[in-house]
């Protein structure tokens, strides 16, 4: 009697295991669908991370995959950069965003549940004006092969150039993204413009100015659409917040 009990009981254990192992799966497997409808722009306007993508979202970015799919993204541009020469005149050029492209807020994030929680515009200034992002070392090996390549590179970024220029400047400066033709950031003009209109503008006067935009690079896909484009656009992934 007392075996069979303890075999029942043995036997509950092990369903409840698979039940949860079961339900994590289902999880994780939603998850995943959710991210491939951010990355491929499908879902839009979304004001936070859903609570059960919250541990998919930290374990993507943490876990080794974010650092895969940035390779393979990074693979792509170098395969397109090998097949381009930047032209005598100096007016071949290419677009890079800053935040979550060339400069990294994981840290930031992760206080706010890797995207969980809705943003947090003060909270957001306060990281930002200390200027400690770190360098997301993919892109910093592009953006040198740029330079090398004698592409001109212009930094586009969505950051209130009032209230952050001087930090991101010196950020930007002390994590090797050196010898850019121009950091462009959003002046009075352009406030209350959405990413892709202010973006938008900036590349069309760009090549008003006579440059050819030969690549344009992002986290979000305001940074890449919209008009005046450029001839090739590549887009790094980003779970963690969504920019219209």
């Amino acid at each position: 009697m007392a075996v069979a009990v303890a075999w029942r009981a043995a036997m509950l254990l092990v369903l409840a295991g698979l039940f949860v192992r079961a339900m994590a799966a289902a999880s994780m497997s939603c998850c995943l669908s959710w991210r491939f409808a951010v990355e491929a722009n499908n879902a839009r306007a979304w004001p936070a991370v859903p609570p059960r993508c919250v541990r998919y979202v930290e374990d993507y970015m943490l876990g080794g995959q974010y650092k895969r799919d940035l390779d393979a993204v990074m693979e792509q541009i170098l395969i397109y950069l090998n097949q381009t020469v930047a032209g005598s005149d100096g007016l071949d050029a290419w677009v890079l965003d800053i935040d979550d492209t060339c400069l990294s807020n994981l840290v930031y994030y992760r206080d706010k549940h890797y995207g969980g929680d809705p943003f947090d515009p003060l909270g957001f200034k306060s990281w930002a004006q200390k200027g400690v992002c770190p360098s997301i070392p993919a892109v910093l090996q592009l953006y040198k092969r740029l330079i090398e390549k004698r592409f001109k590179v212009f930094l586009i970024t969505g950051r209130d150039e009032e209230v952050f220029s001087s930090s991101t400047s010196q950020n930007l400066h002390e994590q090797g993204f050196t010898g850019h033709e121009r950091l462009i950031m959003r002046n009075p003009t352009y406030r209350g413009q959405g990413a892709a209109a202010f973006k938008s503008a900036i590349r069309k006067s760009l090549m008003a100015e006579g440059y050819r935009i030969r690549g344009n690079v992002g986290d979000q896909w305001s940074d890449l659409l919209g008009d005046y484009t450029g001839d090739r656009i590549f887009k790094i992934p980003n779970p963690m917040y969504f920019v219209p």
